[in-house]
């Protein structure tokens, strides 16, 4: 049996090829064994037929696949985005099923393998990849035409099959129809017969009007069961015949280099299989996870700290404060003249500053991969691969051999919020290195425990930002100056700018994203060793809470309500406008709230636009006298165009805005002279179910707007809108954040 990637939304249960086993789940197969309907919209070049005649010399059919029609009628839509929790199998899944009028009970998704050419992310530089909230924005219009191409090869089929005119046939719940004739097929029977037809260049699409599946509320995620019973397969758990596990000594400070080790101890225990040195510290590999950790603890390693960053917290930030000046560092962004705002002796100039900690990902899933050699001479890997065209690069550089001969299997991942997609292909490149220092000899599961991501891994940059806004006469802002101190994300990587300021150090700040006569943004670069990588909603979760926590210390000093200072400075009509009102109008803005003996009662507001969709949050929080804080409730407006999934998208805010509050909340990592002092869950604290808000309402603006991203928009506003609350319940201004390091007490 041909071995398949791993797939949702079937009865649990089937093995995938005999070679892999699960100690806790089994794989998810293909149902059945029919032909294939392959089609492509290629994002860059090419029609639909192009791709079918590439089928017709031979090619592969997962190597160009979006959808899979099987002979017992299963519906395969292949995806060629990570799933990690956000819901685009699903998605995708309802955009396919919705035009081939397909039965959502035989539907099921699979990963694509890793292939940009055929796979590549209009948003991304036609690589294969996930993120930015970029899945259903850049492949909509895509899966609709794979999905309108495959209705019409099997209906093509049926036509001929019963001598009929296309015309006359019908399509509902994965059956064919002829009224006149009274003959109808299920898919699975047409499968064969439609696969050896050219797919339509332009395949008519569906109105909205006839949608079945696309904006509707009852519709039950592919992954629900499988998820709920504990059954769904990550990387984490897969087993191989022969397999062993890795794990990997790595530097203790961020820059610090392997300098001598003594392996004696580590290769004498019991379970030990091989120790060496890699590019990135010393492997330690044995039969079992806990047989590696505990040869890799016993390990005598002395480490070469010349290169290394050795600053505290403390020293870090007091160097980024001393380079926040206002005018200095390199323009990012410039509209209206700024100076003359600013020198106009009629306007009022207020100032702030404002700071963010480092962040750990933490996805609940620690990173791991799997990876074998194959009897051909070439090699396979297992893994949440969410940069797939990096990391096949990576690996065929590393094995030194064609992409052609390197499969990747795209499992599911237990989460990512970016950690997974790194630049440089961390454990992808790791498990190459292995396969290749052991020469294939077994199969290899890569671990990184929980304390090597904490401690190790890579971080949403420390930010300090410094902000001086002019007001005129009229009360409106005419000026915005602010400068931005935090490392880039892309320096020294192939993705660095080659000119200009990388946009993941200041995009969305308020001059593009409110009517301000003129601003002006500028970015310091403080040459900090410590690394970095995007983040669930990468700039926009530190630019939003300076502007917005500013935009209501403005409001304050002039005396006007938040919410209507904000109104009046949005285009009017615009769709800022729309969910901001959307917000203050469900969280009933100007209704006072009911008081709590003993507490003091604020709400608080919030306005950003990230990824293509705007978002208006409003929270409302209690503060006792010693501090203590309550966020009792989150209304959440969204925009985010055309909605393919309300449930999906109503989860993925409550999401962001859980882990944007648990950031807020006590989200820090501090650095102890170059090394991470946080290391799990106990001292790295993620949102706990006590700390969440008692009730969150999100509410969705009907669009008929290109659809856009919801995985990270939901993150911004929450922080920023829980710190006005607090503000108008106590009248304290928190700059910086954790919450937990500021005092909210009040008498």
């Amino acid at each position: 049996m041909e071995k398949q990637p791993n797939q949702i939304g079937k009865a649990n249960g089937t093995e995938v090829g005999d070679t892999l086993v699960s100690t806790r789940r089994k794989f998810l197969s293909l149902a059945g064994s029919g032909l294939t309907l392959a089609f492509v919209m290629p994002a860059l070049s090419g029609t639909l037929a192009g791709c079918a005649a590439r089928m017709a010399e031979g090619s592969p059919a997962f190597a160009t696949a979006f959808v899979k029609v099987s002979k017992d009628d299963i519906v395969t839509v292949v995806c060629k985005h990570l799933e990690m929790g956000q819901g685009v199998y699903s998605s995708f899944a309802m955009i396919v099923a919705d035009e081939m009028d397909a039965d959502w009970s035989r539907v099921r998704a699979e990963g694509a393998p890793a292939d940009d050419s055929v796979y590549g992310n209009t948003h991304y530089r036609g690589l294969q990849g996930t993120g930015g909230s970029s899945s259903t924005h850049s492949s909509y219009d895509l899966m609709r035409k794979a999905g309108a191409a495959a209705r019409a090869m099997l209906v093509q089929a049926a036509s001929e099959a019963w001598q009929e005119l296309a015309s006359e046939i019908t399509v509902r719940k994965g059956v064919v129809f002829h009224k006149a004739s009274g003959r109808s097929e299920r898919f699975g029977a047409l499968a064969e017969r439609a696969g050896k037809l050219a797919a339509p260049q332009d395949p008519p699409l569906k109105t909205s009007d006839r949608f079945t599946l696309m904006g509707k509320d009852d519709v039950i995620r592919l992954d629900q069961k499988d998820k709920s019973a504990g059954r769904q397969t990550y990387s984490i758990d897969m087993q191989l015949p022969g397999m062993n596990v890795a794990v990997i000594a790595r530097p203790p400070k961020f820059g610090a280099t392997l300098k001598t080790v003594d392996m004696v101890e580590a290769k004498a225990m019991k379970g030990v299989v091989d120790v060496f040195e890699t590019p990135r510290g010393v492997a330690v590999i044995a039969d079992s996870t806990w047989a590696a950790i505990r040869g890799r603890g016993v390990l005598k390693i002395e480490w070469d700290f010349s290169r290394a960053e050795t600053r505290s917290t403390d020293d870090l930030a007091s160097h980024f404060r001393a380079l926040a000046k206002l005018d200095t560092g390199t323009a990012a962004f410039s509209s209206g003249e700024v100076d003359e705002a600013f020198a106009d002796s009629d306007n009022h100039v207020i100032e702030a500053d404002f700071s963010v900690p480092y962040l750990a990902h933490a996805p609940m899933e620690p990173l791991s991969c799997v990876g074998r050699m194959t009897e051909n001479g070439g090699c396979e890997f297992w893994a949440g691969f969410q940069l797939h065209s990096l990391d096949h690069d990576a690996i065929a550089r590393i094995m030194k051999m064609p992409k052609e001969r390197i499969t990747l299997h795209s499992l599911q991942s237990g989460g990512s919020f970016g950690r997974r997609a790194t630049p440089d292909s961390d454990f992808a490149s790791e498990t190459a290195q292995l396969l290749k220092e052991t020469g294939g000899k077994y199969p290899i599961k890569l671990m990184w425990t929980r304390e090597d991501d904490i401690s190790g891994g890579y971080y949403r940059p420390m930010n300090v930002h410094r902000i001086a806004v002019a007001i005129d006469k009229s009360e409106r802002i005419v000026g915005w100056k602010q400068v931005i101190v935090g490392s880039p994300i892309l320096k020294g990587t192939f993705l660095e700018p080659k000119q200009g300021v990388e946009v993941t150090t200041w995009r969305g700040v308020a001059p593009q994203q409110y009517t301000i006569g003129a601003g002006r943004i500028n970015w310091v670069d403080p040459d900090v060793g410590v690394p970095v990588l995007w983040f669930r909603s990468v700039e926009s979760n530190h630019v939003a809470f300076s502007k917005e926590v500013m935009m209501d210390r403005l409001a304050k000093a002039l005396g006007q309500d938040p919410f209507a200072f904000r109104l009046a400075h949005v285009e009017p009509g615009s769709r800022a406008e729309g969910v901001l009102r959307l917000a203050a109008d469900k969280a009933q803005w100007s209704r006072p709230l009911v008081s709590r003996s003993g507490f003091r009662r604020g709400r608080g507001i919030a306005l950003h636009q990230s990824f293509g969709t705007h978002v208006a949050q409003v929270a409302e929080v209690s503060v006792a006298k010693d501090g203590g804080l309550t966020v009792d409730r989150i209304v959440c407006a969204v925009d985010c165009g055309i909605v393919v999934s309300p449930d999906g998208v109503r989860a993925q805010m409550e999401g962001g805005i859980g882990f944007g509050l648990g950031a807020a909340l006590t989200g820090e990592i501090s650095i102890s002279e170059g090394q991470s002092v946080q290391t799990n869950f106990d001292s790295y604290l993620p949102l706990r179910i006590a700390d969440f808000p008692k009730k969150i309402e999100v509410h969705l603006v009907e669009s008929g707007e290109a659809p856009t991203g919801v995985g990270e928009p939901g993150v911004p506003p929450i922080a920023p809108a829980v710190v006005n609350a607090i503000f108008a319940a106590t009248g304290k201004q928190v700059s910086h954040l954790p919450l937990s390091r500021n005092d909210l007490s009040w008498r």
